[in-house]
């Protein structure tokens, strides 16, 4: 399908990416400043209270419970207009980095460095840009119904239901601002295919014996977690017809040296297309190795996403009023898009800033790239509020 000339009015929301860049870049360094990993209700408080002043006055502001039991209640931002579209810009406050571990931003010069920049509080930062953006444009106000930014407590360490769909069905998009790419060729590029993940849960229970005078007397749950860790890790084939990653992630079993393990646990994190794939690995565990007894479980168990065709045409006008082409592409971790997808008419994600090292210690973002992807996302959102 063709799509029409950029009009006058697509023009005010576009030409906002400087300043959502330059404000983007101050929040980032604020959110990150803040130690804030899943279930810590006072680092989140902290985020939450340091978003506020940014936020635009004529929003309303919800605190809704959180899928996760025990966790701070997510951030749900409302924005009225006078049009039809409805848009929810969607994030997490949450990161993986214990306190003993969190960097604060550190720049050297484009490089930004700290724990949770790129997953995802500079996309987060640059939702919030886009919220103000719209606030201030008067033809983006009147072409919105309902803008909503919602940034939840618990993405990183989920493993009950996401209960915020329903919330969202029939909507026209869902943005996420999970960390952006380039194409191989420097090209702009969202995601717009993500795989469904899981945690396989492997608890075993055998018998305790003296590892020194009756070691053969007992059951040894260390020595059965192993060879099932190797088990898991057979199926792992990226590049195979299901693109299986398993990739065993944690190991606790043994409580003396001397004691022969009577019971443990081991968790695989698996990635694949589709859920059935995931489905046939915890299939593939046995219930019992070498007399001691397994129980395999999904700790969790997250949805794909596939809205390559439903994003094409976004994506198409999205680019024509960039003026440069910009990618759909895929991707193996895991998001909250991934849950909205199936309730909402587009998803597309990836709208953060360029960077790197996300749970690792050399996190970082771009600062020389928040203007452009600061863009890119506002003329995905300007395609979904004006299709044509």
């Amino acid at each position: 399908m063709a799509t029409s000339p950029p009009d006058p009015a697509d023009g005010a929301l576009l030409a906002s990416a400087g300043r959502v860049a330059r404000d983007a870049g101050e929040l980032t360094e604020q959110l990150v400043a803040v130690s804030s990993p899943s279930g810590h209700h006072e680092g989140f408080e902290r985020c939450v209270a340091l978003l506020r002043p940014w936020l635009p006055a004529a929003a309303t502001v919800e605190r809704i419970p959180c899928s996760t039991t025990g966790s701070p209640s997510d951030l749900l931002v409302r924005l009225r207009g006078t049009g039809t579209a409805r848009v929810v810009l969607l994030g997490h406050l949450d990161t993986v980095v214990p306190h003993d571990q969190h960097r604060p931003l550190e720049r050297d010069g484009d490089r930004w460095g700290g724990s949770g920049s790129f997953d995802m509080k500079g996309g987060d930062a640059i939702a919030v840009g886009l919220l103000r953006a719209v606030a201030d444009d008067p033809a983006a106000l009147a072409a919105v119904d309902e803008l909503a930014l919602l940034l939840v407590a618990d993405e990183e360490w989920r493993t009950e239901s996401f209960v915020h769909g329903e919330r969202f069905a029939g909507w026209d998009a869902c943005l996420c601002f999970e960390g952006g790419e380039r194409t191989e060729a420097g090209e702009e590029a969202v995601v717009v295919q993500r795989k469904a993940a899981a945690a396989i849960r492997l608890r075993a229970t055998g018998l305790a014996a003296h590892a020194g005078a009756k070691p053969d007397d007992g059951r040894n749950a260390l020595l059965a977690l192993s060879t099932l860790a190797l088990r898991l890790a057979g199926h792992h084939d990226p590049a195979g017809p299901g693109r299986v990653s398993a990739v065993p992630t944690i190991v606790r079993s043994g409580a003396a040296l001397n004691v022969v393990p009577d019971e443990g646990e081991l968790i695989c994190d698996v990635r694949a297309d589709e859920t059935s794939a995931l489905e046939a690995v915890l299939a593939d565990m046995p219930t019992d190795v070498d007399g001691v007894a397994i129980d395999a479980s999904f700790g969790r168990l997250w949805p794909g996403m596939d809205h390559r065709e439903e994003a094409a045409l976004v994506l198409a006008r999205a680019g024509q009023l960039l003026g440069r082409p910009i990618h759909a592409a895929r991707r193996g971790g895991a998001s909250d898009a991934s849950h909205l997808a199936s309730w909402v008419r587009v998803a597309v994600d990836g709208l953060g800033p360029l960077g790197g090292g996300a749970h690792a210690r050399h996190e970082h973002i771009d600062g020389g790239t928040l203007e452009d992807r600061a863009a890119v996302a506002l003329a995905v959102l300007q395609a979904v509020l004006r299709p044509a």
